[in-house]
């Protein structure tokens, strides 16, 4: 059996969307258009967590700490993921829509979990 390395796995599971997207422009532009709103929610879903969990002190800095790292880890497995030959404008709206909307869950749990009643 031959091993398969990332980049053949990543265009295994990515080319059949780049042969659709690249199909109309329809296409393309609902891809973008759901990338972009990825992203929205991505940024808007932290950013109202760090507000209502409030300024960093001793106890909330480790939450704060903990979201940027699941960010991070986001990106990092998004790059070893997505392909970069095609559509790499693309996977990076997804990258970071995707690793923003996990911060934003963490925060969410941790917020239900510490500050609600």
């Amino acid at each position: 059996m031959k091993m398969k390395t990332p980049d053949e796995i990543s265009n295994t599971i990515f080319y059949p969307l780049k042969t659709w997207a690249e199909a109309s422009p329809g296409n393309w532009n609902m891809l973008l258009g759901i990338g972009f709103v990825l992203l929205l929610v991505g940024l808007i879903l932290p950013y109202a967590y760090y507000k209502k969990i409030g300024k960093p002190d001793e106890r909330t800095n480790q939450i704060h700490l903990r979201s940027a790292y699941i960010v991070l880890l986001g990106v990092i497995l998004s790059d070893i993921i997505f392909p970069k030959e095609y559509m790499w404008e693309i996977f990076f709206l997804f990258k970071y829509g995707l690793a923003f909307i996990a911060s934003g869950i963490y925060l969410a749990v941790r917020y239900k979990k510490d500050f609600s009643n």
